[in-house]
């Protein structure tokens, strides 16, 4: 058995007894601190509990039918991102309040063998639970609304209550992260590797940025985790993306041999940490220090990044549902303590994610490029635009996948969720063009079963392999 936070190394080891005793904290306190750079861990050692910040959530603002906890030790914490615009943050925009500028769920098993961290996009319109008024904030009534709505309305209590309600997951402990905070891990980790497929220039976000593979700095790697409608589709999903992705580079690189072994290095990452971040009084010093304790062998390859299933919604323009059965089914998966890897029908063999359509509707049927749009997205697809094709009506609906749109590919009535991989692989391209005509029967419903959407990807996942 071991005596201290991980197996001492054997007597015969030429590394003397303080720098064995070291290596075995640097060890726990590694793994904790990737968990913190996504919520989890808030502070080892009892000197930096100091920096941490803590608001109370009581029984009565989460309510009386609050989802069971699963038996084991299994650890659920709501991770939030603080937009908030006063003090030092100040310089990003000024505006009354504080938002959630990123919601998510960051589940350790209790095997201490695999952790998810799910997002749910804020853009989410979501059937919103009542929540008591609280700290001068009005409360919020019952309604159909969206997802971070709940933050204005009743803080992170209220957006605590709303997540357990929506996924009917018991959620253990909160964390919040405010911009100075984040830039903070980020210059204390020594920057964190991001690839863009091309240069960036956007004031509103205050970014600047060649393309390529590059190292980002606290403030570089805020921009770009904020950015918007500069980077990529200016949807909030792609948003979504782009910050799993880039703490999956983050979680590599503290997890590397180089940042393990540099003891300075890993309470600098520790300070700047704990300085970042608000959480509930129950994530204390000792419920940490037993969490790193535990998670000696997880692996960045054990650790998930998934986004909630979701499709553009047809009612309102702007804002996405969640994809049923499949939301569900990944929530159950988190309540009931089991882990995806073992979620049969794995991912497709070219990544939906990665295909861009573009719609056009060749048809005089008003309003049916957003539907299919909507259809597709549900699936998993990139809609880069939608419109009308140059002639009406077209009776025939077909691909095209040429660099302009102008080869044209079998003609699809059926099921496009089928074809397009094989079209890919044809055409030896991720962009395609989509003309919508006359004959255009609709796509095949979701299966039960369909489970690509929540996968995900891991920690080992490379920004510039996509």
């Amino acid at each position: 058995m071991s005596s201290g936070l991980v197996d001492a190394p054997p007597s015969g080891s030429g590394a003397p007894p303080r720098r064995r005793r070291w290596l075995r904290w640097a060890t726990a306190i590694s793994v904790t601190v990737v968990l913190l750079v996504v919520g989890v861990a808030v502070g080892v050692y009892a000197k930096l509990s100091g920096n941490v910040k803590h608001i109370d959530v009581t029984a009565d603002d989460l309510g009386a039918t609050r989802p069971p906890k699963v038996a084991g030790t299994a650890m659920n914490v709501l991770v939030v991102g603080s937009d908030q615009r006063d003090g030092k943050n100040a310089r990003y925009g000024r505006f009354e309040g504080e938002r959630t500028d990123t919601i998510m769920l960051v589940h350790v098993s209790s095997k201490r063998d695999n952790a998810m961290v799910i997002s749910f996009p804020r853009d989410s319109l979501v059937q919103l639970p009542a929540c008591r008024s609280v700290g001068g904030l009005p409360g919020q009534r019952a309604h159909l609304g969206m997802i971070n709505e709940s933050f204005n309305s009743g803080g992170i209590a209220c957006t605590w209550k709303t997540i357990e309600t929506l996924t009917h997951i018991h959620i253990d402990h909160f964390v919040k992260v405010d911009f100075t905070g984040f830039k903070g891990i980020v210059n204390a980790v020594g920057g964190v590797e991001v690839c863009l497929p091309e240069p960036v220039n956007d004031k509103k976000a205050l970014l600047h940025l060649r393309a390529g593979r590059q190292t980002l700095t606290g403030e570089q790697a805020l921009g770009y985790v904020r950015a918007r409608y500069s980077l990529g589709d200016g949807s909030d999903i792609g948003r979504i993306q782009r910050q799993q992705m880039f703490i999956a580079s983050m979680v590599k690189k503290i997890m590397s041999g180089e940042t393990l072994t540099d003891p300075a290095k890993l309470l600098a990452i520790l300070d700047a940490g704990t300085k970042a971040v608000t959480t509930d009084p129950g994530l204390s010093v000792g419920v940490i220090r037993d969490l790193a304790s535990s998670l000696q062998g997880l692996n960045a390859g054990q650790i998930r990044f998934i986004t909630t299933p979701w499709h553009y919604s047809l009612t309102q323009p702007g804002r996405v549902e969640w994809v049923q059965p499949q939301a569900g089914r990944l929530f159950q998966i988190v309540s009931r303590d089991q882990s995806v890897q073992g979620v049969k029908g794995g991912q497709a063999k070219v990544g939906r994610t990665k295909i861009e359509i573009e719609l056009r509707n060749g048809t005089w049927r008003g309003g049916l490029g957003t539907q299919v749009a909507a259809f597709l997205e549900q699936r998993g697809y990139h809609i880069s635009k939608i419109g009308d094709s140059a002639r009406k009506p077209q009776h025939k609906t077909a691909v095209l996948y040429g660099p302009n749109g102008e080869t044209r590919v079998p003609t699809l009535t059926g099921d496009l969720l089928a074809a397009t991989p094989k079209l890919l692989a044809k055409a030896q391209t991720s962009r395609l063009v989509l003309v919508i005509g006359d004959d255009w029967k609709g796509l095949k419903p979701l299966r039960p079963d369909d489970t690509e959407s929540i996968k995900g990807f891991d920690a080992t996942h490379d920004t510039c392999a996509t």
